[in-house]
């Protein structure tokens, strides 16, 4: 089993700054690609940043400048850095993380549960 668990969210006024925190942990095999999405009511999941298992990044250009991804050493965490916060940036947060395991090989997509940002004075 593999578990994706997100952290960090929460109220912060607009300027401010955030820290998501996204941890995979079970019968994993391989971490491959991680990435962090947003959504907000009546929209579709949008992808906010990537993270290759090379440590190649990119970001929707709306967050370019602002948010910055990074994984730890052992790539099995990955960070959303979230400075000069703005209001339309408020949205549910989610994680994926692209996995192998030991029974499953396939690679396969698995997805956190969500953390809610709200950005407002």
């Amino acid at each position: 089993q593999v578990q994706v668990v997100e952290s960090g969210g929460g109220l912060v006024q607009p300027g401010g700054s955030l820290r998501l925190s996204c941890a995979a942990s079970g019968s994993i095999f391989k971490i491959y690609d991680m990435a962090w999405f947003r959504q907000t009511p009546g929209k579709q999941r949008e992808l906010v940043a990537r993270i290759t298992s090379d440590d190649s990044t990119n970001y929707v250009n709306s967050v370019k400048g602002r948010f910055t991804i990074s994984r730890d050493n052992a790539k099995t965490t990955v960070y959303l850095q979230m400075n000069s916060l703005k209001p339309e940036d408020t949205a549910v947060y989610y994680c994926n993380a692209e996995i192998t395991t030991y029974s499953r090989l396939l690679r396969t997509i698995y997805w956190g549960q969500g953390t809610q940002v709200t950005v407002s004075s």
